[in-house]
C-alpha cells in the first residue's frame, strides 16, 4: 500500500493535482474559522447550546453537515455550499419539466456550461437572500455586539449590508474553490468540501466518547465510561461501513447484445455487454429531503406549544417529531425516505430515454423488443431495485439514532455511524479513489484498489 502511495506522488501531473486540491481544502478550513466581526461569539455559542434540543437546533445541525457551513459561529463562509447546492437542485427539477431547460441539457458540453452559469446567477441571489434573513435573524436574538446596534436595538443598514455582502463573497468564493478542483485538481469540489467539513467534526466527538475516561483516570468495563462501549462501537462503524460500501457499489446487470453489420468480408457488432443499473440510484437524496421534511413539523409544533402552554397535546404532538424520542419519528422517517426514493429516480431515471439511445446505438436485451418493451422492463427492474436501495437508505439513516438510544451516546458521536455524513464521506472517498485510479491506469500502473 505504502508502495501505490509513493508512486502516486511521484507522477508530477498527479502530484500537483493532489497539492493543489489540498490547498484548496486548506483555504477552506482557514475560512471557515473568521467570525463575522458584528457578532458575539460567546453569547452566540451559549445560546445554541441551549437550542440543541429543539427542532432550530437540529435545523442549524443538518444545514452544518451538508453544507459545509458554521452557522453557529456565523463566519465568512457560514453559509457553506448549500445555495449552490439548492441552485443546482433546483435546476435539475426544471431541466425534466422545463422543455427549453430540458433541449438545453440534451446539447452536451455547451449546454452544461450554459445551466451552470445560470446556476452560478441563482446562487448569488440565494445567497443575498438568506445572508440577509440569516443577519436579521442574528440581531432578532441578541447575538450582536452593542456597539454595533443603534438606539433602537437594531442593526444599521450598512452594517447589515457589510454582514450580508460580506457572507455572500465568502459563499461564493467556495463556489469558485469548488470549481478550482474540478478543473486542476482531482476529484468532485463541492463534495470534497463537504466531506472536508464533515471530517472536521470527528476530533471533537471523539474527545467527548473518550472524555469521561480520561475524567476518571483509568480504563473500566461497563458504565458511561466503559471500554466495552467502545470497542462496541468500533465494531458498528466497521460493519456499518462494510455496508455502506456493499451497497454504494451495487449493481444490477442487465445483459445487452449489439447487433452485426457486415460491410465487406468484415463482421461488425454482435458484441455481448452489460448496462449496469445501480442499487441506489438516487444517492443521499432521499435522506436529505425526508430529513429536511420532518424538521418543519417539530418546529411548527414548538413554536405553537410556547404559544399555547396549557395545550397538553400540542406538547405530545411536539415530542414525537423529535428525533430519536419515539417511534412516530422513525416511522416517517423511513416512509419519506421510501417516497423521496422513487420520486428522485423517476427524475433522474427516464427508462423510454434509455430504450431510444439503445435503440439508435443498434442494442438491445435479449428477450425484449426495442423500443416500448424495453422501457417497460427497465422500470420494473427499477422499481424492483430502488426498493432495495430505499431499505438500504432508511437503514443507514435510522442506525445513529438507534445507537444514540441503545448505548446512550450523544447523537453528534452517533451521526458517524450512519446517516447522510457517512454515506457522503464513503461516496466521495470512492470517486476519489477511482480518479486517482485513472491516472495510476492511463500510465500502465496498478491502481489503489487492485
Amino acid at each position: 500500500m505504502w508502495e501505490k502511495i509513493r508512486i502516486v506522488f511521484t507522477i508530477p501531473e498527479l502530484r500537483r493535482k493532489i497539492l493543489l486540491t489540498l490547498v484548496m481544502l486548506a483555504i477552506y478550513r482557514i475560512g471557515w474559522q473568521i467570525p463575522l466581526p458584528i457578532v458575539n461569539r460567546q453569547h452566540m455559542t451559549e445560546w445554541f447550546k441551549e437550542q440543541a434540543k429543539t427542532g432550530l437546533g437540529q435545523i442549524f445541525e443538518y444545514a452544518a453537515i451538508f453544507s459545509a457551513s458554521q452557522l453557529n459561529q456565523a463566519t465568512i463562509f457560514g453559509l457553506g455550499i448549500m445555495p449552490y447546492i439548492s441552485a443546482s437542485i433546483i435546476f435539475q427539477l426544471l431541466a425534466s419539466v422545463y422543455p427549453p431547460l430540458e433541449q438545453l441539457q440534451k446539447e452536451g458540453e455547451a449546454g452544461r456550461k450554459k445551466i451552470n452559469e445560470y446556476t452560478r446567477y441563482a446562487t448569488v441571489l440565494l445567497c443575498l437572500g438568506q445572508s440577509w434573513f440569516y443577519v436579521n435573524f442574528l440581531v432578532r436574538n441578541g447575538l450582536i455586539y452593542d456597539h454595533f446596534l443603534t438606539e433602537g436595538q437594531t442593526l444599521s443598514f450598512w452594517w447589515q449590508l457589510t454582514a450580508v455582502l460580506t457572507m455572500t463573497a465568502g459563499a461564493t468564493f467556495l463556489m469558485w474553490l469548488g470549481e478550482q478542483i474540478d478543473e486542476y485538481g482531482i476529484g468532485n469540489g463541492i463534495s470534497l468540501l463537504i466531506m472536508a467539513g464533515i471530517l472536521a467534526r470527528m476530533p471533537a466527538a471523539g474527545i467527548r466518547l473518550f472524555e469521561p475516561m480520561f475524567e476518571q483516570g483509568m480504563i473500566q468495563l461497563g458504565g458511561q465510561a466503559g471500554i466495552d462501549k467502545v470497542v462496541v462501537l468500533m465494531g458498528l462503524f466497521i460493519g456499518v461501513v462494510f455496508g455502506v460500501v456493499f451497497i454504494t457499489l451495487g449493481q444490477r446487470r442487465i445483459p445487452t447484445q449489439s447487433a452485426k453489420h457486415v460491410r465487406g468480408r468484415r463482421v461488425y457488432g454482435g458484441t455481448r455487454q452489460y448496462l449496469p443499473l445501480r442499487v441506489n440510484q438516487s444517492g443521499v437524496m432521499p435522506i436529505v429531503f425526508a430529513s429536511s421534511l420532518l424538521l418543519f413539523p417539530s418546529v411548527l409544533f414548538s413554536y405553537l406549544s410556547h404559544l399555547y402552554p396549557t395545550a397538553a397535546w400540542l406538547k405530545e404532538v411536539e415530542g414525537a417529531f423529535h428525533r430519536g424520542d419515539g417511534y412516530t419519528y422513525n416511522i416517517l422517517y423511513i416512509a419519506l425516505i421510501y417516497f423521496f426514493c422513487y420520486f428522485w429516480t423517476a427524475i433522474t431515471f427516464n427508462p423510454k430515454d434509455m430504450a431510444d439511445n439503445l435503440k439508435n446505438y443498434g442494442t438491445f436485451i435479449p428477450g425484449y423488443r426495442p423500443g416500448r418493451r424495453t422501457a417497460e422492463y427497465l422500470e420494473k427492474v427499477m422499481v424492483r431495485i430502488t426498493y432495495v436501495g430505499a431499505g438500504f437508505l432508511a437503514f443507514v439513516a435510522i442506525v445513529p439514532t438507534l445507537i444514540s438510544s441503545w448505548l446512550h451516546v450523544g447523537y453528534d458521536i452517533a451521526s458517524f455511524y450512519g446517516g447522510t455524513s457517512l454515506l457522503i464521506a464513503v461516496s466521495v472517498a470512492f470517486d476519489l479513489v477511482q480518479k486517482i485510479d485513472s491516472h495510476l491506469v492511463m500510465r500502465n500502473y496498478k491502481g489503489l484498489l487492485q
